[in-house]
């Protein structure tokens, strides 16, 4: 289990469901029911951490576009 945690802990679930549904549009929903978080590889695991890092980082650039 990673032992990074979010600064705010009510961020918690909010990423949770982000992971699982970044999972989903992935096609790697059914390979973590059947096989758990701890049986994914490496790269099925990264390619999930890192479409989560693209949305989050365009959510932020549409907020600050509404902010100006």
């Amino acid at each position: 289990m990673s032992q990074h945690r979010p600064l705010l802990r009510s961020s918690r679930r909010a990423l949770d469901h982000l992971k699982y549904e970044v999972a989903e549009d992935l096609g790697l929903d059914d390979d973590i029911q059947s096989r758990g978080w701890e049986n994914m590889t490496t790269r099925e695991v990264g390619k999930i951490g890192g479409a989560m890092v693209k949305r989050l980082i365009q959510k932020a650039e549409q907020e600050m576009a509404h902010e100006h």
